[in-house]
């Protein structure tokens, strides 16, 4: 698939803002979230709840620089069904949020995506 810039003034190597309900940039974040679930310990999966801030840079594909908010879900892991079936915990005790910085560097013509940096706290 191909991605077109989500920003017509992108210069290689600038990032630049970009807006956070862009469908890269959600599908960004989910990269994001998928990265942070298989690396947890969580009994349940994670869901992007809010995507805070967006930045997007040209090197050798897109780099997403992305702010997001992801909260746990009803889903457990060992279930692994898809996040968009998967509502948030309603249970009080059960709730939790974490706010994530994640690095999703996507390269389009090779269809890789990689995902240098994931904290979440």
């Amino acid at each position: 698939t191909n991605v077109t810039p989500p920003h017509s003034t992108i210069r290689p190597g600038f990032p630049v803002p970009v807006n956070t309900n862009n469908p890269e940039v959600r599908r960004a974040a989910r990269f994001g979230v998928y990265r942070y679930n298989n690396s947890s310990n969580d009994l349940f999966l994670f869901k992007e709840s809010q995507i805070q801030k967006a930045m997007v840079q040209i090197v050798r594909g897109l780099k997403y620089m992305l702010h997001v908010e992801i909260k746990r879900t009803t889903c457990e892991k060992r279930d692994h069904p898809s996040l968009d079936s998967c509502h948030f915990q309603r249970e009080k005790k059960l709730q939790q949020t974490l706010r994530c910085y994640f690095e999703v560097w996507i390269t389009p013509w090779t269809h890789k995506v990689h995902i240098p940096v994931a904290h979440c706290h």
